[in-house]
């Protein structure tokens, strides 16, 4: 068998070399490098050259198998035998469903894995058959009882008495309104509107008490109102929202004025019918049946105080009529879900400034 030249070939550590003087290949590549080249053993994934030192590393990540001569039976000490693991079937998991609810504590429900869109608590409400309706409740029918009887003994005593908590009810009233319509803060669109408010109050004592002063103020207001939205820069639905929210809660707030020009009876009266009305709505009872004991204890509010001023039984028919414009108010501060700020601004302040045109009216026609 014939030697073949190699050169740079490692074996267990040491270099293997041909038989350099016997072959006459070897001879002319050994004496001429150029040539040494064209000879260079080629192998199949590794190249060993003449003029390298050391072949190059394979990475540390590759597996190679032993290149050197084992005898039969040897296990390198190092090496483990790779363990094959049976592969796993897993049921694949789908994402839960996505709940058409909302979270109790806020407005809007927590974003589900299937990607469903929020959903207010109303629209839950209406997915589940209920009513989206959240009446204000006993606490803030108790408010709205205080500040009646605050009116309602104030108007006894005198114009100013009065206009102490009729001031509280113009400025709960702006603020409800606003947060009622999803607009805060509004700082700017309450401030104005319980502006107009003190001006109806001022313009009414200094007009003793004639109720042109109110539609005066009103109609200011109303164009005041106009002319500031049309300076905003704001896009044009958002200036003609702002301008109807803004418009509305300075009417509310300058119509409360009414207590001021109603006669003193007539307030007491109107008042303390509101008060009795509310709470009887706050009591748990089936909704017609709530509105109906409401009602009855308007009127029966009316003529117990219209016995102790000069109103008389006529008294029940303004109670009556204060009590209907109240449950209005009410019904309106219970709007699609508020929230508990708006029940204790717009559910406090709304059944007695809706009540308001009543009393001054019916008073008046009352005598």
């Amino acid at each position: 068998m014939t030697n073949q030249p190699y050169e740079g070939q490692q074996y267990e550590g040491q270099q293997y070399q041909g038989q350099q003087g016997h072959d006459p290949y070897w001879q002319q590549a050994y004496e001429d490098p150029q040539a040494a080249q064209q000879y260079t053993q080629q192998w199949q994934g590794q190249t060993w050259e003449t003029q390298m030192s050391a072949p190059v590393a394979p990475a540390d990540t590759a597996y190679l198998p032993p290149q050197g001569y084992e005898p039969a039976g040897y296990q390198d000490p190092g090496y483990q035998e790779p363990v094959y693991q049976e592969p796993v079937y897993e049921e694949p998991v789908s994402a839960p469903a996505a709940e058409p609810v909302a979270a109790a504590s806020g407005d809007y429900g927590p974003a589900t894995l299937g990607g469903n869109a929020r959903v207010t608590d109303a629209q839950r409400a209406r997915l589940e058959g209920r009513s989206p309706i959240i009446e204000p409740g006993m606490q803030p029918a108790a408010l709205t009882a205080v500040l009646g009887l605050l009116l309602a003994g104030a108007a006894t005593v005198g114009s100013y008495a009065l206009l102490v908590p009729l001031v509280l009810l113009q400025a709960v009233t702006a603020a409800g309104w606003f947060r009622l319509n999803g607009m805060w803060p509004a700082r700017q669109g309450i401030a104005l509107a319980f502006l107009g408010a003190v001006v109806a109050d001022v313009a009414l004592l200094a007009a003793d008490r004639s109720p042109a002063a109110i539609l005066g103020t009103l109609g200011v207001w109303v164009l005041l109102c106009l002319v500031l939205q049309l300076r905003s820069h704001a896009d044009p639905d958002t200036r003609m929202y702002g301008l109807m929210a803004t418009v509305a809660s300075s009417a509310l707030a300058i119509v409360a004025a009414g207590y001021l020009a109603a006669s003193a009876d007539a307030v007491s009266v109107g008042a303390a019918s509101v008060a009795v009305a509310v709470l009887a709505r706050a009591l748990p009872l089936p909704t017609a049946a709530s509105v109906v004991v409401s009602l009855l204890a308007a009127a029966g509010a009316g003529i117990a105080v219209g016995g102790m001023t000069g109103v008389g039984a006529q008294g029940a028919l303004l109670g009556v009529g204060a009590g209907v414009c109240a449950l209005v108010g009410h019904r309106v501060a219970s709007y699609d879900y508020p929230s508990r700020f708006v029940h204790f601004t717009a559910g406090v302040a709304l059944p007695l400034a809706a009540a308001a045109p009543a009393v001054y009216v019916l008073g008046r026609a009352l005598g």
